[in-house]
């Protein structure tokens, strides 16, 4: 294992910010953190395989920019699109760039980052239960957080420092392990738990095919039916409360997205399947503007007409909305079929391992196998890396970096040796 030997405490903290300012909920102020610090922390020379991911986000942008050109979009949209589809090429590059500034503190970033907004979470937590003398699903969510895919990463690293060589003790090990699970539990985020369930199967190598793994995953599959046939079973309301809130919320997940028939005008079926009720729509407006549009999309400053207003988590009343809960169905939207193409070529070259004989690098590959699956359940249900919330471009942009760090120490050292002999 390479060990940790910086002491430059400066980027490691702008890396904790640029982690933390999604949380706030402010898309302006996020972007103008991660622009600033892509600025301060640009490099001179990048690898082909950071070049290759953000190419597949330049190709989706540039798209849409062209195809804006034959449409006839506010200057406002037009802008707010170039800063949303900006984002994912922005974080992937911060993140990379940050660890060449961090000189291989990889753990120690990354962890006490993840350690400081679990903290921070835990605290909004208390200060809800004291405001309102309770704690249900909903206070929850709306006064705490909705999910949190970052703690999550860093939940998997403590959970396996024995294979990342953290050489930390076991008792702050399981503390750090403790307060990071508690608060990552505490989003009762479906997403969440089924990032923790594919990067520990990821982890554990089981998305290397074989008749152990395929047994393995089997056995997984056979008992989340089991287990979600229970919950329908039971039938939980969703006026419940507490732990019923939450089984109702499973007990929908997977027909939410799917769901192709829903009544507008019944609130409930509205409410609980909205996501697929967007992807219903566009569809049909996107394909109502001919095969130009199908293949290219609609441009930057394309919306859809929702047909009437609703209430957003941002607290005020829409009707066209520039971006959707499904990341597949946005990139569709502004340039259509053809960035579709790039934003899975994207997601196939990241879970593309390095081949390396080194552990480290092996289980690096694991963990961005993992990422890769976990970003099509995002992508369909929370935008993956557009989310204006999300800020796994970072950890990957790291990641990335402290892989091909150890890659090239390792020739480095190999080809000393040779020199030697």
């Amino acid at each position: 294992m390479i060990q940790e030997k910086s002491n430059n405490v400066l980027y490691q903290l702008l890396f904790a910010l640029c982690v933390l300012i999604p949380y706030v909920n402010i898309y302006e102020l996020t972007f103008f953190v991660w622009f600033l610090t892509f600025v301060i922390t640009i490099s001179n020379r990048y690898s082909l395989r950071i070049v290759k991911y953000v190419t597949c986000f330049s190709v989706i942008l540039a798209t849409a920019f062209v195809v804006s050109f034959f449409k006839n979009e506010s200057a406002y949209n037009f802008f707010r699109d170039i800063a949303y589809l900006l984002k994912p090429i922005i974080g992937l590059l911060v993140g990379y760039q940050l660890y060449k500034k961090c000189q291989n503190k990889f753990f120690t970033t990354v962890i006490y980052t993840g350690l400081l907004i679990s903290c921070l979470h835990l605290l909004l937590v208390l200060i809800t239960f004291i405001r309102f003398h309770a704690i249900t699903v909903n206070l929850l969510r709306e006064y705490c957080g909705y999910h949190s895919d970052y703690e999550v990463y860093v939940l998997v690293l403590l959970m396996f420092y024995n294979k990342f060589e953290i050489n930390w003790s076991k008792k702050k090990i399981h503390v750090f392990i403790i307060i990071v699970a508690l608060s990552s539990f505490l989003y009762l985020s479906r997403t969440n738990f089924i990032q923790l369930i594919v990067l520990f199967i990821a982890m554990k190598g089981y998305f290397v095919l074989n008749r152990k793994s395929l047994t393995i995953i089997s056995s997984i599959v056979l008992f989340v039916v089991i287990g979600y046939t229970a919950v329908y079973q039971s039938n939980p309301q969703r006026s419940g409360k507490g732990i019923e809130a939450f089984l109702y919320k499973i007990k929908n997940a997977p027909i939410e997205p799917f769901k192709t028939k829903i009544n507008k005008d019944d609130w409930k079926d509205f409410n609980d399947n909205y996501r697929s009720y967007e992807n219903i729509l566009t569809v049909k407006q996107v394909s109502s503007q001919g095969e130009s549009a199908i293949f290219f999309g609609k441009g930057l400053g394309a919306t859809i007409n929702l047909g009437r207003e609703i209430w957003t988590n941002d607290g005020e009343f829409i009707q066209y909305i520039p971006v959707l809960h499904n990341g597949f169905a946005t990139v569709y939207l502004k340039s259509g079929l053809f960035g579709l193409v790039f934003l899975f070529t994207f997601i196939y070259l990241l879970g593309k391992p390095e081949k390396s004989n080194l552990l480290a690098v092996q289980n690096l590959n694991f963990i961005l196998v993992g990422s890769a699956i976990f970003l099509i359940v995002s992508n369909w249900v929370f935008m993956g890396l557009y989310l204006k919330l999300d800020n796994k471009s970072i950890f990957l942009g790291f990641i990335i970096c402290y892989r091909e760090f150890l890659l090239k120490s390792n020739n480095k050292q190999n080809n000393q040796q040779v020199t030697l002999e």
